[in-house]
């Protein structure tokens, strides 16, 4: 009897358990991989951060290269610290600012490799990250550091064993890559308070960080130093840093917390008192991961697999760590002019990889932060208030120039037919036209003659810039026909046009041109040349998007544009080929991993073979994206190729970013509902949905049986139902309508 009881109630506890652990859902954060992309190209980092947020606060490994360009590269296997500025998944080497890394009498090795400063091995077995949270072990010290992060703060906390010499260091000193500090200050203002600022120049050439670090525990003593000289107690140089004292008893915690500002120490210490009013870190950490799991859960996603929902909620993490957020308390911040500016209604935003982000991340933006939107429309207007021209890549108030064309514009054209609100739109256009009349960047040959012609540049890239800017003055035709500006609509749809004086008609390619109009001889078209921006005459050869239909026509119509496209996804480069580091993600000379391939899987939709994008589609979604620290195919690029994985796994795609319409692809889940910020919900299903079941076979919206190949903007945010039904053939009498991809539909 005694064992039948026992037995019994062994059975039921067990019940019960299950019963409870079926109660308890995983939380959207839950199923974020943050080591996705830190290995193979993609350049992304694992630490710490929250949505847009001004700290990302990660591990360096301390040795510079290309791998290691955001600071951590997963096949290494030390630490030299954790600093609290990180570009995400870009090929930039820059920031890394304040430094801090714990040690003890445990370890004292050092290698030239990092530039002899203080390192510990690390395991992944013993290493965790989460949305808002990082933590590892340091082997070589026994001690384990966790970090997390509010806004505008970078919060650490460290477990020490019994040591007598315990030690934090603080190094503004240390660099890497393209980074060099320029002048850094230090001051002990009291045992358990420290300030300071880090000057640096590298890729951005003003960079200024204002900290304040205030530490849970006094320290003991401290020794200061200025260009490795001791000094008391304040020091200024390029080189310049703390080691901080203690005593310390096993599993002893020390949390410190780092408030920054771009303007001043004044608004670094607002940093502080605002966000983190105490040294709890469990709570800081737990207020992070909510914040994540608010912005995740703006769209959810139904499927029976588990890496799937991982690749996607990892996407829309990494979707959200740039732009980052500039001004301070005061609101503050370091203008792109040099001086301190002040963001009055907004908040300041910068990291802006427009060449990259404007194709898929920012208009992912207007469907899912309408609001916040809006204050980046407002960050690229006070970058042209400030300089007298839109941002082509900035990041921390200064303009890199890195990369071409005036991606700004389509941006801020987008959010204007989009509706987003609080931003001054004649400003707007004002800014928009300004940057396409200037006579920098190779503007004023592209006004004189058409094109942008070769020259002896390394990096002329003069058939991409004619590209790029066309596709940009269509955009601001369209701004200004909505505005009733005739004579400026006329021009820039003139100009818009300007892609046919670099088409070939005997090669059938964007050929380069000389300034006297003769195309250059000896053309290779899958050849890397420095007339093409990263990319091959194959790979540029699609980047019409406000006129596909003419494209078309050149070509010879649909059959011949059919070809091409199949060629396109088919010829594979030889053995002897010599391909840059950017051509990765490869289909044929298709290069996933690098943004102007991105629309063309879906230029299919535009000769009613809907059936080959649905393929292809399908098939960049399952090969080019995977649930492990090598799952990019490419650098992840501030956000792009997450949101084409997010707008295609959804089943849509802006082919014209700022046309107000998305393309139908090959929806990759079962259900998925998009959580909008006024209240309303965009639901998608896929019926019969499967990885055999790939084509559409029909499609009905909000009840009714659609007849084309796309969906509009107004029609997501009113919300409503998108039904897919799928199957495993082609449904070859399916060739809905494409809407003209000359016209806006807001």
């Amino acid at each position: 009897m005694k064992k039948s009881g026992l037995a019994l109630f062994i059975v039921l506890f067990s019940i019960v358990s299950c019963v409870k652990q079926e109660e308890i859902p995983l939380k959207l954060t839950d199923y974020v991989n943050p080591f996705i992309g830190t290995d193979g190209p993609g350049n992304t980092y694992p630490g710490a951060t929250v949505p847009f947020g001004m700290v990302q606060l990660s591990p360096d490994i301390g040795i510079p290269g290309w791998d290691r360009i955001a600071g951590y590269y997963y096949k290494d296997s030390i630490i030299s610290g954790f600093s609290h500025m990180h570009l995400t998944g870009t090929g930039a080497g820059d920031l890394y600012d304040i430094l801090v890394m714990p040690t003890n009498s445990r370890s004292n090795k050092r290698i030239e490799e990092n530039n002899n400063k203080p390192f510990s091995s690390f395991s992944h077995d013993s290493e965790k990250a989460s949305p808002g949270y990082y933590s590892v072990d340091l082997l070589d010290f026994g001690i384990k550091a966790e970090l997390t992060a509010t806004r505008r703060t970078g919060i650490h906390q460290y477990t020490f064993p019994k040591d007598d010499k315990t030690q934090i260091h603080i190094d503004l000193g240390y660099a890497l890559n393209w980074d060099s500090p320029t002048d850094t200050y230090l001051k002990v203002v009291n045992y358990s308070t420290i300030e300071g600022y880090r000057k640096s120049s590298g890729w951005a050439k003003d960079q200024r960080v204002y900290f304040v670090i205030k530490l849970s525990k006094e320290f003991d003593a401290y020794q200061l130093f200025e260009d490795n000289h001791l000094i008391e107690n304040s020091a200024i140089g390029k080189n310049t840093k703390i080691i901080l004292n203690y005593k310390t008893v096993e599993n002893e915690q020390i949390v410190l917390k780092t408030g920054v500002s771009s303007a001043s120490l004044d608004g670094a210490y607002k940093s502080l008192e605002k966000e983190t009013s105490g040294f709890d870190f469990k709570r800081y950490k737990e207020e992070a991961n909510n914040s994540w799991e608010k912005e995740l859960s703006k769209i959810e996603v139904t499927t029976s697999e588990k890496d799937k929902k991982e690749i996607f909620y990892t996407m829309m993490y990494q979707s959200m760590l740039a732009p980052t957020l500039l001004s301070d308390y005061n609101d503050q911040y370091k203008g792109a002019n040099d001086s301190i500016q002040k963001a009055v209604g907004f908040e300041r935003y910068d990291t802006f990889s427009l060449w990259d982000t404007y194709r898929a991340a920012h208009p992912l933006y207007t469907i899912v932060h309408p609001e916040r939107t809006s204050d980046m429309i407002n960050s690229l207007l006070a970058h042209y208030k400030e300089t007298g021209l839109l941002p082509v890549w900035s990041m921390q108030g200064n303009e890199t120039n890195m990369m071409i064309g005036y991606h700004a514009v389509p941006v801020i054209v987008d959010a204007y037919f989009k509706g987003v609100e609080n931003f001054d739109t004649d400003l707007a256009f004002e800014a928009c036209k300004t940057s396409a009349m200037t006579d920098t960047r190779q503007i004023d040959s592209y006004k004189e003659l058409g094109y942008v012609p070769v020259d002896k540049h390394h990096e002329n890239w003069s058939v991409s810039k004619t590209l790029e800017y066309a596709y940009d003055d269509w955009c601001i035709a369209q701004f200004a026909k909505a505005l009733n500006k005739t004579e400026d609509y006329t021009y820039f749809l003139d100009r818009s046009e300007n892609w046919r004086n670099v088409y070939d008609s005997q090669s059938t390619f964007m050929r380069p041109k000389y300034k006297n109009g003769e195309f250059v001889k000896d053309f290779i078209p899958k050849e890397y040349t420095p007339y093409f921006c990263e990319n091959n005459a194959w790979q540029y050869f699609w980047s019409v998007p406000q006129n596909i239909e003419s494209l078309i026509k050149e070509v010879g119509g649909n059959e011949l544009f059919e070809k091409k496209l199949d060629t396109m996804f088919s010829l594979k480069s030889l053995p002897g080929d010599k391909l840059p580091i950017f051509s990765t993600g490869m289909i044929g000379q298709y290069a996933h991993g690098n943004e102007p391939s991105h629309h063309v899987a879906y230029l299919y939709n535009y000769i009613e073979k809907p059936w080959k994008t649905q393929k292809l589609v399908r098939e960049i979604l399952e090969t080019q994206y995977k649930n492990t620290p090598d799952g990019h195919c490419g650098n992840e690029d501030c956000g792009q190729m997450s949101s084409w994985y997010i707008f295609s796994s959804l089943g849509f795609y802006p082919v014209n970013p700022a046309q107000g319409i998305y393309s139908f692809g090959s929806p990759l889940f079962d259900n998925a509902i998009i959580n909008l910020e006024g209240g309303n919900k965009f639901e998608i299903e896929a019926v019969n949905n499967s990885s055999a079941n790939i084509y559409i076979q029909s499609i009905e919206l909000n009840g009714e049986q659609i007849q084309r190949n796309y969906i509009t903007h107004k029609e997501i945010m009113q919300g409503g139902k998108l039904i897919f039904t799928m199957g495993e053939l082609p449904n070859k009498e399916f060739k809905n309508t494409m809407a003209l991809s000359s016209t806006t539909y807001n």
